[in-house]
């Protein structure tokens, strides 16, 4: 095992791919939480398909990919916070309008430039091919600066996750928070597409969260179990992808679903367990 994972990492997009990966999958799982609880969770499904718009965007002219994706994702983040709390259109209605609008342009822009080809597969389900140096550095420093800012923030965003009524009473700026919350999100979204692509990468921030509260009960440990599903998770798929050629991205999905699995069956048997040893039930 240890030579397959030095042979491995000799590679050097794999070793770029596993780096940018963790830091992705560990974003992606303490943001995911608070999303979840929100009843928001659907954003990033939302704001990876504004973001394969804009990829598409920076393809056909020329720029750098990241350069141009995360100043748009982050625009689209602000938008739809600002339609669901100021507008008409709900929450889940504003991210279906942007993303499958986003998704149409992007289609259109790649059709008429480089043609629907690879590359729409690249942008879609993802490729660790698509690392480069430059993008490895950037997301490296988003990714830290992400984490740094989820720490200085947690009190805040464990406030108005669980009752932000109550803390706009208490004077804080929950509009602010929010928007911090938006803006960390569309960052990791950004970070993590060009792995995972635009249809997968909404996972990340979804199965930790919800694997994690099969057996944790207290925000803090939800959100520490999360970080670590994800990121073992985000590991292993990365070797079964190398050893078995299989996509990246996929690979990681597949995986969270059978780890939420797995720790919902062993949430059913421990409520058994439970509930047969009670002193109510007696022992049967």
């Amino acid at each position: 095992m240890i030579q397959t994972l030095a042979e491995m990492f000799s590679y050097s997009f794999l070793a770029r791919a596993f780096i940018v990966g963790l830091l992705v999958s560990l974003c992606a799982a303490l943001l995911g939480v608070s999303l979840v609880l929100k009843r928001y969770s659907m954003i990033g499904d939302g704001l990876s398909h504004v973001g394969f718009g804009s990829l598409a965007v920076a393809t056909a002219a020329n720029l750098a990919p990241l350069a141009v994706s995360i100043p748009i994702v982050v625009a689209a983040a602000f938008l739809l916070l600002r339609l669901s709390e100021n507008s008409k259109i709900k929450g889940d209605a504003a991210i279906a309008m942007i993303s499958t609008g986003a998704l149409a342009v992007g289609v259109v822009i790649i059709s008429q430039t480089t043609g629907m080809n690879t590359d729409v597969c690249n942008y879609l389900f993802g490729s660790i091919l698509a690392m480069t140096k430059s993008d490895v550095i950037l997301s490296i420093t988003l990714s830290i600066l992400v984490l740094l800012l989820f720490i200085v923030f947690y009190n805040t965003i464990f406030s108005i996750t669980f009752d932000e009524t109550f803390v706009r009473s208490c004077g804080i700026n929950t509009g602010l928070n929010n928007m911090v919350i938006a803006l960390l999100t569309a960052i990791t979204i950004v970070l993590g597409m060009r792995m995972m692509g635009a249809l997968l990468i909404s996972s990340l921030i979804i199965f930790p969260a919800l694997t994690s509260m099969r057996l944790c009960k207290t925000f803090k440990m939800v959100t520490l179990c999360g970080a670590v599903v994800s990121i073992v998770c985000y590991f292993i798929g990365l070797v079964i992808s190398y050893l078995y050629a299989v996509p990246t991205g996929a690979s990681v999905v597949i995986l969270n679903i059978l780890t939420f699995l797995l720790f919902t069956a062993i949430n059913f048997t421990l409520v058994k367990v439970k509930r047969r040893f009670s002193p109510a039930g007696g022992v049967s």
